[in-house]
């Protein structure tokens, strides 16, 4: 059994950056640390599908716009702090930078793709004249389940305790939620104390800062202050559905375009974070005056929906976990607020999925403003239109009876079906890549 603070702790927390490219940064941080020669000849790679998939096009912090899995390599190696997890590129400055470049112009990364591997998983190879070390993150971003100097496995390091364990209760947690249903997450949010909502509005504050810098600069595609000139101009009526997607679109900009800003992350991913968030602080000014803990056990009933549903679809799939996972957790949170029962909510669930389902994931990039876009405003919708009591039927295509058999549907989709579509979207990927080695 878990409480809803353990479930918070393991779920949710700060991540600067993509998760993917930081996870590659981690893992050579992790293996660089190892080395007493810093004089570096070579890194090798060994990813993951997915994990490559969402490394390959977003940019990276502190990196001046650039983006790639190489430079993601080079950066942990020259200048991430490997004890920051996942922020370990907040360490990056202008000349780590400069050094990473020079490295890489002149000793390609090599990187080789594990075909036969799912989810999460990265092997770094570091080489000097003199000395080699290894580092290995598998089933979580920053689970590090082995480190090796000059092919001697490190048995206690501080990097991998720590994660170790954290790898074993995730795994655990996962299981457990499987096992729940949507009445007893409500009732896990009825046991939030002071620390708990403390801790929920850290990530408000975290993810409304990416939003106003996206609002502000309109970085990366600029698709939160389009939306937002839009309405200026007339052309588009700021609403519930439009707030939340103007807000949470920027915040993806600013985040899809390396700005130096953690998002407070959900189950992995901080653009689920984003999603999770944003689309229900967007809608509070909307409704009679809920007071400050109402909205934060409504953004606690998010992230753990969000849980739910990605221990159900996987970390890593084909299937767009802002869409389906972080979309679902918002329109919960949002139904719950504005007074929905365990009906409305369930219902709100099922109209999400239905609407969403067969949103792909080709990878983290500037364009997941727009998908970020579609599942903040889709999440609102869904929410009102069960409220009013409508609902996608049970004989709709991949629909289940219940909130829960969706769920599982969905997940038998992202985990099985679209195997060979997850398949398909890298290979249109690689085509854009020079380096790379199968």
């Amino acid at each position: 059994m878990y409480t809803i603070k353990e479930i918070l702790r393991l779920e949710v927390g700060p991540a600067l950056g993509c998760t993917e490219p930081a996870a590659v940064a981690l893992c050579t941080a992790a293996a660089g640390s190892l080395l007493t020669e810093r004089q570096l000849e070579s890194i090798r790679l060994h990813l993951s599908p997915n994990i490559y998939k969402n490394a390959f096009a977003v940019a990276l912090p502190g990196a001046g716009g650039n983006t790639g899995v190489d430079l993601a390599a080079a950066l942990g190696f020259f200048g991430g702090d490997p004890r920051r997890k996942l922020e370990v590129l907040e360490t990056v400055d202008a000349g780590v930078l400069k050094q990473a470049q020079k490295f890489l112009r002149d000793h390609p990364v090599e990187i080789e793709l594990l075909k036969d591997i799912e989810g999460i998983y990265v092997r770094c190879d570091l080489s000097t004249t003199t000395q080699t070390a290894q580092a290995i993150i598998e089933g979580a971003h920053d689970n590090l389940v082995l480190m090796k100097y000059n092919d001697q496995p490190i048995k206690e390091h501080p990097l991998l305790s720590k994660a170790s364990r954290n790898r074993n209760t995730i795994e655990a947690l996962e299981e457990f939620l499987r096992m729940q249903t949507l009445e007893d997450l409500l009732r896990l949010v009825d046991t939030l104390d002071e620390e708990d909502f403390k801790f929920v509005q850290s990530g408000v504050e975290h993810n409304m800062d990416l939003a106003r810098y996206g609002l502000q600069f309109g970085c990366g595609l600029g698709v939160g202050k389009t939306l937002e000139r839009l309405v200026r101009e007339g052309v588009l009526k700021r609403d519930m559905i439009l707030s939340a997607r103007i807000l949470t679109s920027a915040a993806a900009d600013a985040r899809m375009s390396g700005a130096k800003l953690a998002a407070m992350s959900s189950a992995g991913s901080g653009n689920h974070g984003l999603t999770a968030i944003l689309p229900i602080w967007a809608i509070k000014d909307y409704i009679d005056h809920p007071s400050e803990k109402e909205v934060l056990t409504a953004i606690a009933l998010s992230h753990v929906v969000t849980a739910y549903i990605k221990a159900h679809t996987g970390r890593l799939s084909a299937v767009c976990g802002c869409s389906v996972a972080a979309g679902a957790g918002a329109t919960a949170g949002i139904t719950y607020l504005m007074g929905g029962n365990l009906t409305h909510i369930a219902g709100a669930i099922r109209n999400l999925i239905g609407d969403l389902a067969g949103v792909i994931c080709d990878g983290a990039k500037p364009g997941c403003a727009f998908k970020l876009a579609t599942a903040a405003g889709a999440a609102v919708q869904s929410a009102l239109f069960s409220l009013h009591g409508i609902n996608i039927a049970a004989n709709d295509g991949i629909m289940g009876n219940t909130a829960e058999q969706t769920t599982r549907n969905i997940g038998q989709i992202s985990t099985k079906g679209m195997i060979e579509t997850d398949r398909t979207i890298l290979q249109i990927m690689m085509a854009k890549q020079l380096f790379v080695k199968e």
